[in-house]
Order: structure tokens, then C-alpha cells, then sequence
């Protein structure tokens, strides 16, 4: 148990130790590792999983989505156990994960778009829902094949879902979330709108 002075000394903490989970590149680390050079000079120059997948390593790019999403319940587990009677502190730790993710300050603040991320912290926040997410993004690629939109439309119904089994904190908290997340795919959204976007299984 971590004991502080003071709560905000706490919160502070913890969104520090949020935001250097969240922050590590590993879509950048992995791909270096594996000898395919800068995955940001490649595709949309994205440092998340659906980028590095354009490498064609399936390998490294499932090993990115992993560690992208683990590193969110990584903030938020470890932040619980440190400040446990800090009350939320692991909730400012999932929401600066996530933030770190999108603007990690050692490459200027050009991240990831965040799904993986924020499934993390789903996970360490409220496992539960996290059946939910996967329940709708399945449903909706099934039939759109469009990968973008089922992670923006499982992003919209998480914090509804949330708010249905009584986790208004939560709710609001993953409603903010969505927001951000939609935010980062501006892009996607624009070619979904003009029928643009890559369908799962399309090689370019």
C-alpha cells in the first residue's frame, strides 16, 4: 500500500503512472525488434496494431495489440493496489493510460487511435463489459466488415451499457473515452462516410 500526505499527492501519482504506461511505443519497439524498420514511415503511420499489421508480421502486429491493450489494465491494477484507499485514483490512472497512448511524449504526441488501449482499461475497470464490447464489435464486423466502425460503434455502446448495470462513474468516465477515441478516428470516419475505408480482409 502507498501512503501519501495528501490525496492529490496520490492522484497526481497515479496519473503519472498512467501516463507512462500508456505512453510506451510498443508497436514502434516491436516492429524495430523484429527488424521492419519505422512502422511510422508506412500506411497511415499509425503506431497501433492495424498499422504495424501492414508490415506483414501478423506475429508482431498481435503482439502490439496485446501489450497496447495490457498496458491499460496494467495502469489501472497497479494503481489499485498501490493507493487502494484513494478513492478513484485507478480510474485517473486508465483515463491518462489512454492518453498516454494517443500523446506520448516522446514522439511529440503522436500515438495510437486507442481501441486497444481503452479495451484495457475497460478491463481493469469493469471486466464485464468488456464481453460487451466484444460482443457488438463481432456482430457489427460480421456484417460490415468494417473494422473501424464496429470498435467506434462498441465505443459508443460501453458507456451505455455501463450507466444500464449501475456504474454512472464509470459511464461518464468511458462516455469521455468515446469521445476521445472518435476524435482520433477522424480519418476513419471520413472514409467511412465516402465509402473509402479498407474492409477487413482487403489487402491494398
Amino acid at each position: 500500500m502507498f501512503e501519501t500526505a495528501s490525496p492529490w499527492v496520490a492522484y497526481v501519482i497515479a496519473a503519472l503512472v498512467g501516463y507512462g504506461f500508456g505512453s510506451i511505443p510498443f508497436g514502434l519497439l516491436l516492429t524495430r525488434a523484429a527488424g521492419l524498420g519505422d512502422v511510422r514511415t508506412i500506411g497511415s503511420g499509425n503506431i497501433g496494431a492495424t498499422n504495424v499489421l501492414r508490415t506483414g508480421n501478423k506475429k508482431v502486429a498481435a503482439a502490439t495489440l496485446l501489450l497496447d491493450l495490457l498496458k491499460g489494465t496494467a495502469a489501472v491494477v497497479i494503481v489499485r493496489l498501490l493507493m487502494p484507499d484513494v478513492a478513484e485514483a485507478n480510474i485517473l490512472a486508465g483515463i491518462t493510460a489512454l492518453l498516454g497512448h494517443l500523446f506520448p511524449v516522446w514522439l511529440r504526441f503522436k500515438g495510437g487511435k486507442g481501441v486497444a488501449t481503452y479495451i484495457g482499461v475497460l478491463l481493469g475497470l469493469f471486466w464485464p463489459a468488456v464481453l460487451i464490447f466484444a460482443g457488438v464489435w463481432i456482430a457489427v464486423a460480421y456484417f460490415s466488415r468494417y473494422s473501424s466502425l464496429a470498435a467506434l460503434t462498441a465505443t459508443i455502446v460501453v458507456p451505455l451499457a455501463l450507466w444500464a448495470l449501475g456504474q454512472g462513474t464509470l459511464a461518464a468516465v468511458f462516455a469521455l473515452l468515446t469521445v476521445i477515441v472518435w476524435f482520433k478516428h477522424q480519418a476513419n470516419i471520413r472514409r467511412l462516410l465516402s465509402g473509402t475505408e479498407g474492409k477487413i480482409g482487403h489487402k491494398s
